[in-house]
């Protein structure tokens, strides 16, 4: 994935002129989420959701609850379906069907997936136990990345930034058990929790694997130490951000200067990349660091770190003891109580395998082609608005601002699903053992990558399947994909929802957002074409950097969890995308007859409602472990900062909700942001 895709973002069908039905004659459902015992214009996020937040308790094997989560629900139900029909229709060998429906037999069949429990890993775990060098290191990595499990480092194939026509081959830092360095050596209690939780994993894994007590004891210190070597030489959350200093293309010959210890020759043989000119590596102090562990940390160790590795990123497809000792650690970074259904599991699980092929069978059932059209016009009416928008900013000059309505203009709207399905007919997938379903999809798509070197770029190819509750901006193809799960929303038809909840809730969070992506910190840095290429003028850069600065410091004052604050830099593209995606869907809106009527629905005026749209796609809550790892580890912001967070630089707002100086979501103009 490209760096500025999106955490999910709720959306809905519907065109700006639409007719509607009488929603004043029914209940509002805006006004059903309201807490009255809060005041918009000192808490707007807890105004708009607090009601539904009070009744709504969390499930005890979620760590967060939402609408994204109510949205999910409708669509497990409809997989579920698929599934089962597929299992029962026993179609020909080789079918679509018939993979999905021996995957589902695969993954549901407990009582053989207990009765086996690590044996299924038996031949790898063997392979490593009989490595006789380091040098052979090389041929484990390579097997193991084919399964899946990326040890040492994360590597993959993407197009190159600095050329989109062409596909390059990355490798960038990675190898750690826990989510990213800062784990490794932050104090506060709550990580310090998290760090004893995955200790006590690694022991009872160790256990697991045949070492008695002392020994798991000795081998745990030591995984640990080595991680913690391997963490310190990675980069920071914020320090990825910049796509200049993680390109660092050289080739092969030099990769193997910069690290010695790794056979890099022999690695990109054994995973079938035979025909590199050239890498692209992403942080080169950290395979530094790398070549001089393989040195200096003895075999042994390694060979413990690559056995723990295979059943920690397995864990999730074998037996139920396997799978308790990795969710008691998992609890410690999301707060859960109990598992997910097995159904749910296996689902999610499908949906990394053979994701697009159960899209197939989705769509054909459950999403239309008309639907598809009249999506488009809504994006239409939005990207008219951001070229007007554009075309008022004093701070940019009209150099500039041409080349900004070129790249607008250019940016390609993908909506529902592909034109044009992966053919997953050389994937195996059988009603034997489920991890080893999993190991064979990893490799298959692993393959299916390596397999675009030297090719054309392809960019009809969508990232995510149909039935993600997802949407994204990718910069190297300059485009907006919207897949047809998103026009989903619980217990609601489209002709209750009023245009200023539509604008509010579509418009900005989730085209507005994306097509701002393409213009944030980071989007902003790529041409029209999709290429890492600077087309500002000088100062225009310089005044793009000082606004964004302002947002940095809005949001490093947020603190959502304990003492930790969130990190204003690395999460600055989201939040520009948020404030961006409300003040373009804003100005679509006031172009409706909505907007200009100002009839009140559900005793709200359409300025108020559109705020309370852009809201309603923020409902949610979340346990505090998980909002911990959400502050340390994603790129955005909780959902009540995403809600709080843009609407105090919005004029329009405080009109809505009559903010003053003395509330406590009132900014003066001199700490508003304006951007875009």
């Amino acid at each position: 994935m490209k760096p500025n895709s999106a955490k999910w973002l709720p959306f809905v069908l519907l065109v700006a002129g639409c007719q509607h039905s009488t929603p004043e004659a029914k209940p509002d459902f805006l006004a059903a989420n309201i807490d009255s015992t809060v005041r918009p214009a000192d808490d707007f996020f807890l105004y708009a959701n607090g009601g539904w937040i009070k009744r709504t308790p969390i499930p005890d094997a979620e760590s967060h609850w939402g609408l994204g989560n109510l949205v999910n629900e409708e669509i497990y139900d409809k997989l579920r379906s698929i599934n089962e029909d597929a299992r029962k229709q026993q179609a020909a060998a080789g079918t679509i069907t018939r993979k999905i429906g021996d995957f589902w037999t695969s993954g549901m069949d407990t009582a053989n997936i207990d009765k086996l429990g690590l044996q299924p890993l038996q031949t790898q775990l063997r392979t490593v136990e009989a490595l006789a060098s380091k040098k052979d290191l090389t041929k484990a990595a390579a097997d193991f990345h084919l399964a899946g499990v990326n040890v040492f480092f994360r590597d993959g194939v993407g197009q190159d930034d600095k050329n989109s026509e062409k596909m390059a081959y990355g490798l960038n830092q990675g190898g750690l058990g826990m989510p990213n360095r800062d784990y490794y050596f932050k104090t506060d209690a709550r990580t310090a929790a998290v760090r004893k939780a995955y200790k006590d994993y690694l022991f009872v894994t160790f256990r697991q694997l045949g070492a008695d007590s002392t020994q798991a004891m000795k081998k745990t210190g030591a995984i640990l130490q080595l991680e913690t070597r391997l963490a310190n030489a990675s980069r920071k959350l914020e320090d990825l951000r910049d796509p200049y200093k993680n390109y660092n293309k050289m080739d092969v010959a030099a990769l193997n200067r910069l690290s010695p210890a790794f056979d890099w020759p022999a690695y990109f043989q054994q995973v079938g990349a035979t025909q590199l000119d050239s890498v692209i590596v992403g942080q080169p102090e950290f395979f530094s660091a790398l070549s001089n562990e393989l040195n200096k940390t003895p075999l042994p160790d390694w060979k413990d770190y690559l056995c723990f590795q295979l059943v920690f990123r397995n864990a999730a497809y074998l037996d139920s003891l396997t799978f308790r000792h990795y969710l008691d650690y998992s609890k410690s970074l999301s707060g859960v109580k109990a598992p997910k259904p097995r159904w749910k599991r296996v689902i999610d699980a499908e949906q990394q395998a053979i994701g697009e092929a159960l899209g197939q069978l989705f769509v054909k059932e459950y999403f239309s082609d008309s639907a598809k059209q009249r999506y488009s016009a809504l994006i239409e009416n939005v990207r008219s608005a951001f070229k007007d928008r554009i075309a008022k900013l004093s701070w940019m000059s009209d150099s500039t601002k041409q080349q900004a309505y070129v790249k607008l203009a250019k940016i390609t709207k993908k909506v529902g699903y592909p034109d044009k399905w992966k053919d997953f007919s050389s994937l195996t997938i059988n009603d034997g053992p489920f991890v080893l379903n999993m190991q064979r999809a990893r490799a298959w798509w692993y393959h299916y990558q390596l397999q675009k070197l030297g090719k054309p770029v392809d960019r009809s190819e969508w990232e995510m399947t149909p039935q993600t509750y997802n949407a994204y901006y990718n910069p190297s193809n300059n485009e907006i994909v919207m897949t047809a799960a998103g026009f989903t929303i619980p217990g609601m038809k489209d002709a209750d929802l009023d245009d200023a909840f539509v604008y509010g809730y579509a418009g900005a969070n989730w085209i507005g957002h994306e097509m701002t992506h393409g213009f944030d910190d980071q989007g902003r840095l790529y041409d029209d074409h999709g290429n890492l290429k600077n087309w500002w003028q000088k100062e225009d850069s310089v005044q793009f950097a000082h606004r964004a600065q302002k947002i940095i410091r809005q949001f490093n004052e947020f603190m959502p969890v304990d003492t930790l604050h969130i990190n204003g830099s690395a999460t600055q593209g989201e939040n520009i995308a948020d404030l961006g995606g409300m003040l373009i869907g804003l100005d679509a809106f006031k172009k409706t007859e909505t907007y200009k009527k100002g009839e009140k629905i559900g005793g709200f005026t359409p300025l108020q409602r559109f705020f309370l749209g852009y809201a309603y796609g923020w409902l949610a809550q979340e346990r505090k472990e998980s909002l911990a790892r959400t502050v340390m580890t994603d790129v955005h912001s909780p959902e009540k900062e995403r809600t709080n967070g843009p609407v105090v630089n919005v004029p329009e707002f405080y009109e809505a909700f009559d903010v003053k100086p003395g509330d406590k979501m009132y900014r003066p103009d001199s700490l508003r942001v304006v951007i875009w």
